[in-house]
């Protein structure tokens, strides 16, 4: 039984119109498809039918975050062993872009999770779009931001730990790094199952008043695209939260913003790969934690720690407007 890789974020969002120009005129995804109330969104060098769904609400927030199994019968034994432990699991027959799905909360923040085996591949049919090259899905435009490929999700929640470990032990996500208080509180921990320094992570919510969603997260193949980036995003009159700066943690540069539904984007480039089969999460303490989230020592905008949009329930539907 094993989950293999993050595959799509689903945001629930305000105002979709404004929100669908974000990403495909700044952010320059492209869309595989659309209805009225949602629509499906990739990066150029994306694999699969989208990586991201905007899906019109009454208010914003996260709708789930999915992740790809490595057989069908995978699913089948995680529904197993989630209803053994106590979780309220639902099958949702078949989806866009993907088949028949497992959906859950995390039982200490709530995180809606969803699990899938079929996928539907991305296939081009715009003719000024196909690319010459078969290790490309479609080719590279330049437009807007253009990042190659979607990279992670982060979440702020109240217990780091509680959320790492149940997320390691029961979906057997590895655990790659932490930072710690002086108190030793957990204050952050990154995850994944592939090589990429993570693919999901949680912090620490400083007012302690909720587990929220802090961002979805793009990945550019160059520190001058971000630079690139941070000019067209407020060029473009969007606004920039944080950075240009680094990630000590990951070894990654960034740039975070918001997009008109309240929802922070990041877009990054860099950060270590990991292939050992035997790896130990790294702690990161009090001596080294400073050089941690800022390597370069930009001031660290208190809404960091502190701002990110509601999770939806497990199950629950989109509140149209």
């Amino acid at each position: 039984m094993a989950i293999a890789h993050i595959g799509h974020a689903e945001l629930q969002v305000s105002d979709l119109e404004a929100s669908r120009e974000f990403f495909t005129e700044a952010l320059g995804l492209f869309v595989t498809e659309e209805s009225d109330d949602s629509v499906y969104l990739r990066a150029w060098q994306d694999w699969d039918h989208h990586t991201l769904v905007l899906t019109r609400a009454r208010e914003s927030g996260l709708g789930h975050v999915a992740w790809r199994v490595q057989s069908a019968e995978d699913l089948k034994q995680h529904e197993r062993e989630l209803k053994a432990l106590g979780v309220d699991v639902e099958w949702l027959e078949g989806s866009t872009g993907h088949g028949d799905s497992l959906r859950f909360g995390s039982p200490s923040a709530g995180v809606p999770v969803e699990l899938y085996w079929e996928v539907e591949r991305f296939q081009c049919v715009d003719p000024t779009l196909s690319s010459r090259l078969p290790s490309h899905p479609q080719r590279f435009t330049g437009k807007g931001i253009a990042p190659r490929r979607f990279d992670h999700t982060n979440f702020l929640v109240d217990d780091v730990r509680a959320e790492q470990e149940w997320f390691s032990d029961v979906l057997g996500i590895r655990h790659n790094y932490y930072v710690v208080g002086a108190d030793e509180t957990r204050l952050g921990s990154w995850l994944a199952k592939t090589n990429v320094s993570h693919e999901i992570a949680f912090m620490r919510n400083r007012n302690q008043d909720g587990n929220r969603l802090h961002h979805v997260a793009y990945f550019l193949d160059s520190p001058d695209q971000l630079v690139r980036a941070a000019t067209l995003l407020v060029d473009g009159g969007y606004r920039l939260e944080w950075g240009p700066g680094s990630h000590g943690t990951s070894g990654a540069i960034f740039l975070y913003a918001f997009e008109p539904s309240g929802h922070r984007v990041e877009v990054w480039t860099g950060g270590f790969l990991l292939f050992a089969p035997d790896w130990e999460a790294l702690r990161w303490d009090g001596s080294a934690a400073p050089l941690g989230l800022e390597l370069w020592g930009s001031e660290l905008p208190e809404t960091y720690l502190t701002y990110g949009t509601p999770l939806v329930a497990a199950g629950a539907r989109a509140s149209l407007v």
